[in-house]
């Protein structure tokens, strides 16, 4: 099954982007995902479940560890038919 993931982390800042974005940027660019975009407002990546969710959970842990007050997050079944994974 493919997942795609779309994410926002609190406060903002628009002067420059706060620890806890940078470490959400890090985690999701790092991990085992496709289709990766990054903005100053969203984010998103698509991959396999257990990929999506091993990212998911880090960027929650990294995240709210960096100071982030609030993260939003949508997680959309893309293609129930892809990989075959189980979660």
């Amino acid at each position: 099954m493919r997942l795609k993931v779309e994410f926002t982390t609190e406060p903002f800042d628009l002067d420059e982007a706060p620890a806890h974005a940078l470490v959400a940027r890090e985690v999701i660019e790092a991990a085992d995902l496709d289709a990766v975009d990054v903005g100053p407002f969203g984010n998103t990546a698509e991959g396999g479940t257990e990929a999506v969710i091993a990212a998911v959970d880090a960027l929650l842990r990294r995240s709210l560890g960096a100071g982030a007050t609030r993260i939003t997050l949508q997680v959309n079944v893309v293609d129930a038919a892809g990989e075959g994974e189980r979660v």
